[in-house]
C-alpha cells in the first residue's frame, strides 16, 4: 500500500480538494467535502495500520506533489524548508559562493563561477566537482548539498574538490551575491545600443533604464533590447520595462482567470524615457514568459521590430499562496493576453498524449489578430518574430548536447589543454570539430534523443517480459542505425554547434562579459538587428505593413 502511494495517480482529486478551499469550494460543496473526507480517512488509516512506520510527512508530501504535476509544471507546492529556501529568488540578492551549481548523478558541478564572487576569489572553475564541504563527505550525502554552501555574510567554508582527476581544497568567504538583471550593456557602434536583460527580478526595469539612460548619453539613437534565454519572472517588471519604450495609461498585458479577482489589465503608470527611439527586440526559444510579455506587447503595438526565432510559449501566470505551517503553493491562476488579445500559451495541459505529456497548440488552431497598424499576428505559440532567422532556432541535436553537458565537459577538457587563451577570440577548425566528435566517443556520450531513450526503454520491457534474446539482433540494428543518424546531425548541424562551443570558451576565459562583448561584433541576431536599424525604410516597412 505505502508503494502504491507514491505512484502519480493516487490521489489525483482529493488532493486538490485538500488545498483549494477557495472560490470553487462554494461551487461544489458536496463534492470537495466528499473528497475531503475520503482523503483525511485513508491517510489516518494508512498511517495507523501500515506494517512497517510511516513518515506522514514524506507521504503528504509525495501526494501532493505529485498530484500537482499532473496539472501544469508550474503549479508547486512548496513545504516550509522548501519556503525557506527559495525565499530570495525574486529579489535578486542572497548570501552564498556566486556560481552556477548544478547536482547532476549524485554529483556537485560548478557550472560557472560569477567574475570576483566568492567562488571564483577562491579559484573554483566550471567543472570542478565539490566533494566535501566542511567535515561533509559528499559520496554518500543525499540531502541538498547545495544548502552546506550558505549561511550569513563572511561565513568562512573549506571544501575540497576535484579538477581533472586531482583532489584540491580552498576556503570559500560567504559574501551578498547581487545578481544583475542586466548583465551587460554596451555601444554596438556610433550610435546603437545594445542591452541584455537576462531576468525579471525586482531590478530588472530600473537597471534597464539606467543602461538606456547611460547609451543615450553615449550618443544611441538606436536600441537592440536582448530577451533571448530569459526565462521570465515579474509581470510587473515587464510592465515597467515596456513603460520605458511606450506612453504613460497604454495596456500590456490582460489577465483571464475563472476567478474574477485574478482578472486583471496592466497598463503603463509613469513617464516613458523615449517613446520614438527606433526598437529592436531579439527573442528565441528560451525566452518566457514575462520576456513575451515585452517583446509581445511592443510587438502588438508597433513600438519594436522583434527578431530571431519564435519564443518558449509560456502565457500562464502564478501567484505563491500561503497555507498553514508555513507552507505555500504556486498557483497557476490565469492566463495573460498581449494587447491585441492573444494568448501566448504553447502546451495546452488539459489534453495530453499516451505518455502523459501535454499536447503543444497545432498551428491550423492559431487564431489571427492585428496589431495597431493592422499587421497580423498569431496566438498559441509564443511570440513569432517580424525577422524570423533560422540560425537562431536551435536543433535536437545540440540542445540534447547542452541539455546532457557535452559541450560543457569537452570545453572543460579544452580549458586545460589551452592555458594561455586568455581574451584572444578562439577559432575552431573542422579539425577541431573533429576532435570534439572523437571526445563524444570516447566519453560514451549518449544523446538521450526521445527516439534513444524509447528503443531502451523498449528493450527493458523485453527483458522483464524475457523476450530479449529474441529480439536482440533488431535491436542492435535499429541502435546502430540510430547512432548513425546522430552522427549525420552532428555533421549538418555542424556550424551551430561550433558556434555554441566558441560561445562557451569565450565565457571560460572571458566570463559572460566577454561573451556579451563578442556578441556585439559576431553574433549574427545583432548583426541583423543592427542592420535594420541602419536601414530606417526597411525598419518602418515591417511595422507598418
Amino acid at each position: 500500500m505505502l508503494s502504491k502511494l507514491k505512484r502519480k495517480y493516487v490521489i489525483p482529486v482529493v488532493a486538490v480538494a485538500f488545498l483549494f478551499v477557495g472560490a470553487s469550494f462554494k461551487n461544489d460543496f458536496f463534492e470537495i467535502a466528499k473528497q475531503i473526507e475520503i482523503f483525511t480517512t485513508l491517510f489516518k488509516t494508512v498511517n495507523v495500520n501500515y506494517v512497517d512506520e510511516t513518515n506522514p510527512g514524506e507521504l503528504m508530501d509525495i501526494a501532493i506533489k505529485n498530484m500537482l504535476a499532473d496539472l501544469d509544471p508550474y503549479t508547486v507546492y512548496f513545504n516550509e524548508q522548501d519556503v525557506a529556501k527559495f525565499k530570495i529568488n525574486n529579489t535578486g540578492e542572497y548570501t552564498g559562493i556566486g556560481a552556477l551549481i548544478t547536482r547532476k548523478e549524485g554529483r556537485l558541478i560548478i557550472k560557472e563561477p560569477y567574475k570576483d564572487y566568492p567562488a571564483d576569489k577562491a579559484g573554483l572553475k566550471a567543472g570542478d566537482e565539490i566533494i566535501q564541504i566542511g567535515d561533509v563527505n559528499l559520496v554518500d550525502f543525499k540531502e541538498d548539498a547545495g544548502e552546506l554552501l550558505k549561511g550569513t555574510k563572511n561565513t568562512s567554508i573549506d571544501i575540497k574538490y576535484l579538477r581533472q582527476g586531482k583532489t584540491l581544497s580552498t576556503k570559500l568567504i560567504l559574501t551578498e551575491v547581487d545578481l544583475n538583471a542586466v548583465p551587460y550593456y554596451a555601444m554596438v557602434n556610433a550610435t546603437t545600443g545594445y542591452i541584455v536583460l537576462s531576468q525579471f527580478n525586482a531590478k530588472a526595469s530600473s537597471e534597464t533604464k539606467e543602461a538606456l539612460l547611460d547609451l543615450k548619453k553615449q550618443g544611441a539613437t538606436k536600441i537592440i533590447l536582448d530577451l533571448r534565454g530569459n526565462p521570465g519572472g515579474l509581470l510587473g517588471e515587464a510592465v515597467n520595462i515596456c513603460n520605458l519604450f511606450l506612453p504613460k495609461d497604454e495596456t500590456i498585458v490582460t489577465t483571464k482567470s475563472k476567478n474574477e479577482k485574478y482578472n486583471n489589465v496592466y497598463k503603463t503608470q509613469r513617464t516613458p524615457i523615449d517613446t520614438e527611439i527606433p526598437l529592436v527586440v531579439i527573442v528565441n526559444g528560451k525566452s518566457a514568459s514575462a520576456s513575451e510579455i515585452v517583446s509581445g506587447a511592443l510587438q502588438d503595438l508597433d513600438r519594436a521590430v522583434v527578431v530571431g526565432s519564435r519564443s518558449f510559449g509560456k502565457g500562464l501566470v502564478q501567484r505563491p499562496l500561503e497555507l498553514t505551517y508555513g507552507t505555500q503553493v504556486k498557483v497557476t491562476i490565469s492566463r495573460y493576453y498581449t494587447p491585441s488579445g492573444r494568448g501566448i500559451q504553447a502546451l495546452d495541459y488539459t489534453h495530453k498524449d499516451a505518455d502523459g505529456k501535454a499536447i503543444r497548440i497545432d498551428q491550423k488552431d492559431y487564431n489571427a489578430f492585428k496589431t495597431r497598424n493592422g499587421r497580423t499576428v498569431y496566438d498559441g505559440g509564443g511570440i513569432l518574430p517580424d525577422v524570423v532567422m533560422e540560425e537562431s532556432k536551435q536543433s535536437s541535436i545540440a540542445d540534447a548536447l547542452q541539455r546532457n553537458d557535452a559541450i560543457f565537459n569537452y570545453v572543460t577538457d579544452y580549458y586545460y589543454k589551452h592555458p594561455n587563451q586568455g581574451t584572444a577570440i578562439p577559432t575552431f577548425s573542422d579539425a577541431d570539430y573533429n576532435g570534439f566528435k572523437q571526445f563524444l566517443k570516447k566519453t560514451n556520450f549518449e544523446f538521450d534523443t526521445e527516439t534513444e531513450k524509447s528503443l531502451k526503454a523498449m528493450l527493458e520491457i523485453a527483458k522483464k517480459e524475457k523476450v530479449d534474446e529474441t529480439i536482440a539482433s533488431e535491436y542492435n540494428q535499429l541502435l546502430a542505425a540510430l547512432k548513425k543518424s546522430e552522427e549525420k546531425e552532428l555533421d549538418q548541424n555542424k556550424e551551430e554547434i561550433k558556434k555554441l562551443i566558441i560561445d562557451d570558451i569565450i565565457t571560460r576565459y572571458q566570463y559572460k562579459e566577454g561573451l556579451y562583448k563578442y556578441y556585439t561584433t559576431s553574433n549574427p541576431e545583432i548583426k541583423k538587428a543592427t542592420d535594420l536599424l541602419n536601414n530606417s525604410a526597411e525598419y518602418n516597412k515591417i511595422l507598418s505593413k
